[in-house]
């Protein structure tokens, strides 16, 4: 969890992507929060959902590997909702535990 974590932030970092970070393990209000945002057929077939998730505002967009995937066919902006070009500053967050 702790190197999905770093990778997306690294990410959002190193591509000016403005964030928030709502850490689960500390808050009760953010752990809930993202438990009842993630939507019923993105969860785990047991148990609550494992951050990292991402969110914009309070739309759900996926869980890491569908932000690897995005990387991956470089559709990272398209899959944040984003419209912006790499470089400018627009806000995301994203649910995390701190390790």
């Amino acid at each position: 969890i702790k190197k999905q974590q770093q990778d997306v932030l690294g990410f959002l970092e190193a591509n000016k992507i403005e964030f928030e970070e709502k850490d689960i393990a500390a808050n009760e209000e953010n752990r809930k929060w993202m438990r009842e945002n993630v939507p019923e057929d993105s969860r785990p077939a047991s148990g609550n959902p494992l951050p990292p998730r991402l969110f914009n505002d309070s739309r759900y967009l996926g869980d890491y590997e569908a932000f690897f995937e995005a990387r991956e066919n470089n559709a990272v902006y398209a899959f944040l909702g984003l419209t912006a070009p790499p470089g400018s500053k627009v806000g995301v967050h994203i649910s995390h535990r701190k390790l």
